[in-house]
Order: structure tokens, then C-alpha cells, then sequence
């Protein structure tokens, strides 16, 4: 496995700037502490795939594509389909991105991303069952960073849902032994559309969606994927250091609220 990428870094001023900035309510792109920048969500982008979405949060840009194959359900889970989540870090999104093995970072976000999708249970994973313990439904959800300018959780969180959201699958019919495609094709069932929404502590300051540069001068992360019902699904902590008690309180109150907001923008893409 290839090493996290490292970015180089910030210049000791501008590391200055970004934290007294953070420590009096402002930030250095003119948001506040709870905001994020601006979202853009297209979805539909590529023809051949089952499903895929393209995000832009801020400047940073993330790909969701989604493809459904029949293939064999796990030995312990006979009578549900199969989830697969990928992430890639593509190396023209970054300088710090290299080609190779997925960096630890690659693999973070796509452990995040399905630990939301599988906790939430979003997708209806027996409907995708075609033989029970011999033929599923496999969903592929292949991930691309294309361009980082931070965040790229929540990014990512966001591509997949959308892309599942925008997600049509084959009709399929047994016959024997045999699969047989209908050519007909439907909405890939959802049950759940979970959201994450990433925290930063910039020195003591608690900031939402943080940008590249303030990903490289914060102590700590936090991300928190909200369902559908406000319900916490998943958590993963990040940096350094750690949160008090408070502070992780405030940002799940929090979380639940963005959520909603990002939630809603997804669903009208």
C-alpha cells in the first residue's frame, strides 16, 4: 500500500492566516464557520454506466459512477445482493496524487462511503437476490477524485448517493439455471439516502467542509453521516488530536442540519 499522499507545506504566513482568521468567526474564502461553499450536482453524466453523478464542492470535483452485475452472494449473507465501493485518487486531481496501490486516504473514503451506504441500509440488498446463495445482483460503486481542494469525504458521500439515486438496473429472469436479461430496466431500490458531513478543528474552533488549506493547518477531523430519519449511521475521526465531549455534540447537531441541506440538493439533482 502506497503512503498517504503528503501535500507540501502551507507557507508559515498563510498557515497564520488561515488560523486567525478560523479563531475570529471568518475564514479565508468569506464563509462562516457553519457553511459550506457551493455545491454543484449533475448527474446522468456517463452513458454506459448504470448510474453516475458528478460533484463539485467548491473547487474540489468528484465522479460517482455505479454498475450492477449478476455474480455469487457471499457465503454468509446467501439471500442479499452484494455492495463493492472503490475510491480512486486520480493523479491529475492533486501533485500529492501518484499512481499505484490506493493510498490510505483512497481507502479512508471508501470505507466511509460504504460504511454509510451498508449502515443506513440504503440499498435493498435482498431485491437484488436472483437465486438464493447462488446468483445477486452486484453493485459497484467506483469512485474518482478529480480535482482536490478538500473535503473530498463529503464529496464522495455526495457523488455516491446521487449516483445511486440516478442508478437503473436490468430486469432479470430465472430460468433453470439460467439468468436471463429482459431488457427491461427500473429504479435500483433505495430505503435510505445517508449524507456526510465533515468537521475540522482549527486550533480551537470547530469549522464545517473544510478547504485544502485549512485541511492542512487543523488538529483534528470528524465526519458524521446523518440518514434520512436525523439517525447517525457512521463516524470516522481523522488527525492528530481529538474532540472534547461538547464538540462532538455540537457537530452532530449540526450534522443532521447540513445533511439535510445536501440531502435535499442530491434528490433534486
Amino acid at each position: 500500500m502506497s503512503a498517504t499522499p503528503q501535500l507540501p507545506p502551507v507557507a508559515k504566513l498563510e498557515q497564520k492566516t488561515v488560523v486567525d482568521l478560523v479563531s475570529k468567526g471568518k475564514r479565508i474564502d468569506e464563509r462562516g464557520p457553519e457553511s459550506y461553499r457551493p455545491i454543484q450536482i449533475q448527474v446522468g453524466l456517463i452513458e454506459k454506466a448504470n448510474g453516475s453523478a458528478q460533484v463539485h464542492l467548491g473547487k474540489s470535483k468528484v465522479l460517482a459512477g455505479i454498475k450492477v452485475q449478476t455474480g455469487t452472494p457471499f457465503p454468509d449473507t446467501p439471500d442479499e445482493g452484494v455492495l463493492t465501493v472503490n475510491a480512486e485518487l486520480v493523479p491529475l486531481a492533486s501533485p500529492s496524487f501518484e499512481a499505484g496501490p490506493p493510498s490510505e486516504a483512497a481507502i479512508e473514503i471508501s470505507r466511509v462511503v460504504d460504511r454509510g451506504i451498508r449502515e443506513s441500509k440504503a440499498i435493498d440488498m435482498k431485491s437484488l437476490v436472483l437465486q438464493k446463495g447462488k446468483t445477486v445482483q452486484v453493485v459497484y460503486v467506483d469512485i474518482y477524485v478529480l480535482d482536490h481542494d478538500g473535503n473530498l469525504i463529503d464529496a464522495s458521500s455526495m457523488a455516491a448517493i446521487a449516483a445511486l439515486v440516478n442508478t437503473k438496473v436490468s430486469k432479470m429472469e430465472v430460468k433453470g439455471d439460467e439468468v436471463i436479461n429482459k431488457g427491461e430496466h427500473h429504479q435500483l431500490p433505495l430505503n435510505n439516502y445517508p449524507v456526510a458531513v465533515t468537521f475540522a478543528k482549527v486550533d480551537r474552533t470547530i469549522i464545517v467542509d473544510p478547504s485544502l488549506e485549512e485541511e492542512q493547518v487543523m488538529n483534528a477531523r470528524l465526519t458524521v453521516t446523518i440518514d434520512k430519519n436525523g439517525d447517525i449511521c457512521a463516524m470516522q475521526k481523522g488527525g492528530l488530536y481529538g474532540f472534547t465531549p461538547d464538540e462532538v455534540r455540537k457537530a452532530v447537531h449540526m450534522a443532521v442540519g447540513k445533511a439535510a441541506e445536501n440531502r435535499a440538493r442530491i434528490m433534486a439533482a
